[in-house]
């Protein structure tokens, strides 16, 4: 490869011994998960992570839950592996319904190519939900009896808003000690909840076998052949926030506390307005399904998600994404609500003042609007 020629053996060894690696070991050891510095790879980007995984696997189908977040898809897409998106389940997103992964898997073979890799989120920020462990358990299982390679996402694995009331598992920690103890590498985007703003890193967690440890390794040479890696002020940087101190630990928490009543509030303005919604538990989204109200949207001309979505940005700005846009039926009626139509920009600092409360008053009218059964 281009470029491996300046590396000598001892490289990668290197890579693995980095201060990100190592603070990475505590950062999944607080979670449950024991971890060594050999097991971790690091890059400016979970998409980046993802890219090079997914070149470190080999050809095959990519499967992700329909919807997911869009840079699930985009790795797949740069490498030309076939991608098929699995619907999601009624209690939660982030995971493929497990019968109807199954039937895709059929499906995909039956067709003559081979499924290698599924990507999906125990806490989904896309639809604001986490996945019940004993979901995830049929999931999981699920993808061993097929011989997929599980990537799972936990960047919001912490922002539940309620932490004692939420309960988000790994399946690595489901695996572990078992027949697919190898199948699962952790993926977290480090920018979205501990790096300081400006600042952005992926890093990854692979089985300690010795596929995991293949696997890592040729994740570390693909990331040698782009030249991309965390070294010097960067690395430093983000060792130092995985040990993750008193105080970001304290903002993170308090960020997402504050997130749950907007959330909450909004959820409650869609299903008054006859949408279905699940109710959110972390993050910063809900995703709404306006088809109950279909007849009413047909009338006022808004036939699928770009026509919804086109709908709602004018009526509440730049905080509404189309379901087309993460993977969804783009003639199905539903779409991604960002917190942002309450707070703006910005993360919420506390619960709802009394001009939020107003902004809310006024999304609720709206909406109630656009769905009331026209005369």
């Amino acid at each position: 490869m281009e470029g491996s020629d300046r590396h000598g053996p001892g490289d990668s060894y290197r890579q693995s011994r980095t201060a990100t690696a190592v603070a990475a070991c505590g950062y999944w050891q607080r979670r449950g998960m024991e971890t060594r510095p050999e097991q971790v790879v690091a890059a400016p980007g979970a998409a980046l992570t993802l890219f090079a995984v997914l070149a470190a696997a080999g050809s095959g189908t990519v499967l992700t839950p329909r919807p997911a977040d869009r840079w699930y898809a985009w790795p797949a897409r740069l490498l030309g592996r076939p991608l098929h998106t699995v619907p999601v389940p009624a209690e939660c997103g982030g995971v493929p319904d497990p019968v109807a992964l199954r039937e895709t898997v059929r499906r995909v073979r039956a067709e003559g190519d081979e499924p290698r890799v599924l990507v999906l989120s125990v806490a989904d920020d896309c639809t604001g939900t986490a996945v019940p462990p004993e979901l995830l358990h049929e999931v999981t299982e699920a993808a061993g009896d097929e011989g997929l390679l599980i990537v799972s996402d936990e960047t919001w694995r912490d922002t539940a808003h309620t932490p004692h009331g939420t309960v988000v598992v790994s399946p690595a920690e489901m695996v572990h000690g078992g027949r697919d103890s190898d199948a699962v590498v952790v993926l977290v985007e480090l920018g979205e909840t501990l790096l300081p703003q400006g600042r952005v890193a992926g890093i990854a967690r692979f089985p300690d076998s010795g596929r995991g440890r293949g696997l890592a390794e040729s994740v570390r040479e693909v990331l040698t052949v782009l030249r991309t890696g965390l070294t010097g002020p960067d690395d430093a940087a983000v060792a130092d926030a995985l040990t993750e101190p008193e105080p970001l630990r304290t903002r993170r928490t308090g960020t997402a506390r504050a997130y749950g009543p907007f959330l909450t509030e909004l959820h409650h303005a869609v299903t008054d307005a006859g949408a279905l919604c699940r109710p959110p538990r972390v993050g910063r989204h809900v995703y709404a399904d306006f088809e109950p109200v279909r007849p009413r949207l047909d009338a006022r001309g808004i036939r699928d998600s770009a026509g919804l979505e086109a709908q709602l940005v004018r009526m509440f700005g730049p905080y509404v994404c189309g379901g087309h846009r993460l993977g969804d039926d783009p003639k199905a009626l539903r779409v991604r609500l960002s917190a942002g139509i309450v707070t703006g920009s910005e993360p919420p600092a506390a619960p709802a003042s009394p001009a939020a409360s107003r902004v809310l008053e006024s999304v609720k009218s709206a909406l109630a609007e656009l769905t009331a059964l026209r005369e």
